[in-house]
């Protein structure tokens, strides 16, 4: 038998252990409130798809209204609630509104519609699905058909194609379906509303990116309970149309002209099957906000979010975009002879389905981290290369 002898002066002294334990198992302290979550919940329930995001643009700003100085609303419907608003630096932090979603395309002599995407609509997934056709009469429900199992027996089987998916709303004429309002142009949402799964993750249709809408106005939440005065001006932007081509943020960029911006959206959360860690990355849920790295992002901004995550023990990942990152950050950074713009993502499994999934630690994380950003941002702060962070 052999005997292992041990210096217990080379030892760890056991208080230590168990202190540096504690630091790493530091129990999370939630951010989101029972209030602000009854907000957010009725907020991914109703319905804002593309070109049609007013009805929810005007519940944000309702529930922004307590915290902020003054609101504007562009020609298109993107809303921003501003503190000081005289302020000559100005610092945004957005997110977009709009949900993917369908429109009525073309309806058959036996009363079947049949559509075209509105963003980025998956159509693989629409088969059997319940949906609401929105309409000037009301909403009109239908569902997603598909021939059943036993009738494909034998025959070659025929996948999901935008060529092939139809809604039936119990009509059997054109007729009577235009008589229900319908008509080519009318947009359609899936039904599926909000849950928490195993109180642990948040899942809905739309949390891409209307989690990013209620993460902001968290933040301007936080300032005001927290009575932070901001020595700038924050513009709280929740744009439109982004999942058509960053068309909001184009337009509301232009309009502000802000000296720096911060953009949150989801990413994907690499983790779950079918999905190539080499080509993707190596993201999930539960580890913390995702920091980008993309041409568009400004390296002296993105070295501030890194720097405030590790003084405020605020977990992160990291995240690289060959060319853009498919976000409005594209637009912001790319506006106005170019304005120092970062990119904040919230990790999301199955994305652009009605099951989007996002983890409740993580939301509260990425608001801390656009909070505790925006308390380390100077007035009239200089982000260009030639010059060093210390110089500020």
């Amino acid at each position: 038998m052999a005997f292992i002898i041990v210096n217990k002066r080379h030892q760890p002294k056991l208080s230590y252990i168990m202190a540096k334990k504690k630091e790493e198992t530091k129990k999370h302290v939630p951010v989101v409130t029972k209030k602000s979550l009854k907000f957010f919940e009725e907020y991914i329930n109703n319905p804002s798809p593309t070109g049609f995001e007013w009805s929810g643009q005007k519940m944000w700003l309702d529930y922004l209204k307590p915290y902020i100085d003054d609101t504007y609303v562009d020609n298109y419907g993107t809303a921003v609630g501003i503190i000081n608003p005289k302020a000559d630096f100005k610092v945004v932090i957005e997110a977009h509104a709009d949900e993917i979603s369908w429109f009525v395309n073309y309806i058959t002599s036996d009363g079947l519609i049949y559509v075209i995407r509105n963003g980025g609509s998956d159509h693989q997934i629409a088969p059997s699905k319940r949906v609401n056709i929105h309409t000037e009469k009301g909403i009109v429900k239908a569902v997603f058909g598909w021939p059943a199992i036993h009738t494909r027996s034998g025959e070659k089987e025929e996948a999901p194609t935008i060529k092939n998916i139809f809604l039936d709303c119990g009509c059997t004429s054109k007729e009577e379906v235009e008589k229900m309002g319908i008509h080519v142009g009318c947009v359609i949402t899936y039904e599926d509303e909000f849950m928490v799964l195993n109180d642990r993750y948040y899942v809905g249709r739309a949390l891409d990116n209307r989690a990013g809408g209620f993460m902001i106005a968290e933040v301007a939440r936080l300032l005001k309970e927290n009575k932070k005065k901001l020595p700038f001006g924050l513009y709280i932007v929740n744009a439109v149309q982004e999942e058509i081509g960053l068309r909001g943020a184009e337009m509301i960029a232009h309009h502000i002209k802000p000296n720096v911006a911060i953009v949150t959206d989801v990413t994907h959360d690499t983790s779950t099957p079918m999905i190539n860690k080499v080509t993707q990355g190596d993201l999930a849920c539960g580890r913390g906000p995702v920091v980008s790295y993309a041409p568009a992002v400004q390296t002296n901004l993105n070295k501030l979010l890194v720097k405030v995550a590790e003084k405020n023990k605020i977990p992160f990942q990291r995240q690289a975009s060959s060319r853009s990152t498919g976000t409005d950050t594209d637009a912001f950074a790319y506006s106005n002879d170019g304005v120092p713009s970062a990119l904040i993502s919230l990790p999301l499994r199955y994305m652009h389905t009605t099951v989007e999934m996002i983890h409740k630690e993580d939301v509260d994380n990425v608001i801390s981290l656009i909070y505790e950003t925006l308390l380390n941002i100077k007035p009239g702060q200089d982000f260009r290369y030639n010059r060093l962070p210390d110089e500020e």
